[in-house]
């Protein structure tokens, strides 16, 4: 079996391309940077450091890649059985036209095989929205053809890969033990790929949502109480004893909502909960707050890791105050090498508080709960 990954950085070597290169599939990875695709083309492996209780450095081996704006990625996607990407969600409407362009040529070149492609963003549904942006630039023409043959199935991943520390080889990666990605399995064409690593499951916004209004949320909210208290990783911040506590709090109360929306066992999802602080504390990774911090704008979204588990818990009724106080918090993050970051402490002294919320998060400016979090911010 042979896949086409696009994305060859910390996340795409580190998680989805070492899970497949473990299930013997032969991947090729497609990026831009130059310098990386000649190094994996020569090399056709790369070390992968996994740190969990233990630390033990594993080999990928068998890859190789091509240039991602190259003829050659066009000439891969014909003949491959399974697409992936690991880009970031704002690449994805870069990629899309590629991809277009490789199935109009497997097409034209006959092959009728099925193809599955799997977006492996932090992005609900993000396969889904992949495929709207395929379809713009693929021919109506091929339409249908496309509709029977290729699957576009949306997946949940949980790994955290922190950017390497490994100066005399810039191939190698440092990942944290745990690993999850679940994929929708209702939305393959053909045969479902025997993938170890790979989970299957039919209630896949369950398994996004625990993801998102757990691990992210976490995430975000240690890293923005973090940075006012002046530490440098996340699990410096998740050491201190104030911030844990607000962490799990916000945690739980997300929590709450998944519980009344899904039907997660309580127990089990404070265990879940106990195992994410757990693995935030993680003495091997070195997991920088700016990297989890950066794109305030994005995560202050209405369906991102802040705010859509707020309005979980007032579609239920239940507490929410640390989960405004994360929020509140992120009003306040300051980093000056972040584009976003710099737009939304320039809206806030332009337009103060209020209209700034409503603006990013969708929030209405006179609600009780931006007043809430307006008092919060204030006193941080």
């Amino acid at each position: 079996m042979k896949a086409v990954h696009f994305g060859a950085g910390n996340i795409g070597r580190g998680f989805i391309g070492k899970v497949l290169s473990d299930a013997n599939v032969a991947v090729t990875f497609a990026d831009v940077d130059a310098p990386l695709v000649d190094q994996l083309s020569h090399d056709q492996s790369y070390k992968v450091k996994v740190v969990g209780t233990e630390c033990q450095v594993d080999t990928v081996t068998h890859v190789t890649a091509v240039n991602s704006a190259s003829q050659d990625v066009i000439e891969q996607i014909i003949h491959t059985d399974l697409v992936t990407t690991a880009v970031g969600p704002n690449v994805l409407d870069i990629i899309a036209k590629t991809i277009a362009t490789g199935l109009t040529h497997r097409f034209e070149a006959g092959n009728n095989r099925p193809l599955n492609i799997i977006a492996c963003e932090n992005m609900v549904r993000g396969t889904s929205h992949l495929k709207t942006q395929v379809y713009q630039h693929l021919n109506a023409i091929y339409h249908d053809q496309a509709d029977e043959l290729v699957g576009f199935v949306d997946s949940a991943v949980d790994r955290i890969v922190p950017p390497s520390e490994a100066a005399n080889d810039p191939l190698e990666v440092t990942v944290e033990s745990f690993s999850e990605w679940i994929v929708d399995q209702q939305q393959f064409k053909g045969d479902i790929p025997a993938i170890e690593g790979m989970e299957t499951t039919e209630n896949l916004m369950a398994f996004v949502e625990r993801k998102l209004f757990t691990l992210n949320t976490g995430h975000i909210i240690t890293a923005y109480l973090g940075a006012l208290k002046g530490h440098e990783t996340i699990r410096d911040a998740i050491e201190d004893g104030e911030i844990r506590a607000q962490v799990k709090a916000a945690m739980e109360e997300s929590g709450e909502v998944l519980i009344r929306r899904y039907g997660f066992d309580r127990q089990l999802h404070q265990a879940y909960i106990e195992k994410i602080l757990g693995r935030f504390a993680n003495p091997y990774l070195r997991d920088e707050i700016d990297r989890v911090g950066r794109q305030p704008i994005r995560k202050l979204g209405a369906n991102d890791r802040l705010i859509k588990p707020l309005l979980g818990t007032l579609e239920y009724g239940t507490a929410n105050a640390h989960l405004l106080k994360g929020i509140a918090a992120a009003f306040k993050y300051v980093n000056d090498d972040d584009p976003q970051a710099i737009e939304l402490q320039q809206s806030l002294r332009d337009k103060g508080l209020r209209a700034t919320l409503a603006h990013y998060t969708g929030l209405t400016a006179d609600s009780e709960e931006v007043r809430q979090i307006q008092t919060l911010y204030r006193v941080l």
